[in-house]
C-alpha cells in the first residue's frame, strides 16, 4: 500500500529537528512544512493560485465535513478531491474522528465507531474505521489518517486508557482496509498527557508499519508545557525513517518550539 517515499536529508545536532522530503503521487513535499487547512475543499479567503504563490505544498481536507457536504456521491462523480477543488498538489485528509468527538453532545461512541447527528440538519450518521477509510478512498487523498478517538482535556486515566485501546483497535481495522494504490496511511499516537501511554501507543502502532505517523491529542486545551511534554514523550518511539505529522498545532511560537 502507498507510494510515499520519505528521505531525511539533514538532522540538527542536539535536537530532534530534521529536514526531509516526501514524494507522493501528486508531488514532493519539503519538510518541515506548514499545512493550510481546506476543511470543506477550500482554504478560506484565498484562491488555489494564491496558495501556490505563498508556497503551500500540501493542504488538508476534512472527512467529516466533506462527507456531509457536498457528500460522497458528488465527490465520486467529480473524480475525487483533487479534481473537485482543482488542486494538483498533495492532499492530506483527516479521519473525521476529531470533529465527531468534539461534537460530544451530538454523538454516541461504541467499540464499532460513532453514531452522531449532523451539526447542519440533525440527520443521523455512523462513522467507524471502515467508513472513514471508504470515504477517504473516494476522496483520493495522498495521505490518509487512521480513524482514532481524540480524548478531551482534562480526561481521567481510566477513560484515557479505554479510548487508547479503542484507537489501537480501530488502527488495525484501518490498516487492513484496501485503499487506492497511491494512498498512504498514517497511524495516530494518542495518550493524553501521560508519557507511559504515549510510549505504549507509539510502540503498538509501529507494529502495524504505517507509511507515516501523527502525534494527535495535543493542542486540545492543555497547558502549552504539557503539550510540549506530550510531543516529547511520543517522538522517541517513532521510527526515524518515517515522516511525522504534528496535528492541530499551528501558531508560530508552537511550531518553532
Amino acid at each position: 500500500m502507498g507510494r510515499l517515499n520519505f528521505r531525511v536529508e539533514k538532522v540538527a545536532e542536539g535536537t530532534r529537528a530534521r529536514l526531509g522530503s516526501i514524494e507522493t503521487e501528486h508531488g514532493t513535499i519539503q519538510t518541515p512544512i506548514f499545512m493550510p487547512v481546506g476543511t470543506r475543499a477550500a482554504v478560506k479567503t484565498v484562491t488555489n493560485e494564491q496558495l501556490k504563490d505563498i508556497g503551500a505544498q500540501i493542504i488538508l481536507g476534512n472527512t467529516y465535513h466533506l462527507m456531509l457536504k457536498p457528500g460522497m456521491e458528488i465527490m465520486e462523480k467529480a473524480g475525487g478531491l483533487h479534481r473537485f477543488m482543482n488542486w494538483d498538489r498533495p492532499i492530506l485528509t483527516d479521519s473525521g474522528g476529531f470533529q465527531v468527538f468534539s461534537l460530544s453532545k451530538l454523538n454516541k461512541i461504541s467499540e464499532e465507531g460513532v453514531r452522531f447527528r449532523s451539526h447542519i440538519d440533525g440527520k443521523e450518521f455512523f462513522l467507524g474505521p471502515n467508513e472513514s477509510m471508504s470515504i477517504q478512498k473516494t476522496l483520493g487523498s495522498d495521505i490518509v489518517m487512521a480513524f482514532d478517538q481524540c480524548p478531551p482535556y482534562p480526561c481521567g486515566r481510566s477513560d484515557l486508557e479505554q479510548s487508547l485501546e479503542r484507537t489501537l483497535s480501530w488502527a488495525k481495522i484501518c490498516r487492513d482496509f484496501t485503499l487506492q494504490e497511491h494512498q498512504n496511511l498514517f497511524g495516530i499516537v494518542q495518550g493524553g498527557v501521560h508519557a507511559d501511554l504515549r510510549k505504549y501507543c507509539a510502540e503498538e502502532l509501529c507494529k502495524l508499519d504505517f507509511e507515516g505517523f501523527a502525534i494527535g491529542g495535543v493542542s486540545v486545551g492543555e497547558p502549552v508545557e504539557e503539550m510540549y511534554a506530550a510531543v516529547d514523550a511520543s517522538i522517541p518511539f517513532l521510527p526515524e525513517e518515517k515522516p511525522r505529522y504534528l496535528m492541530g498545532v499551528g501558531t508560530p511560537r508552537n511550531i518553532i518550539e
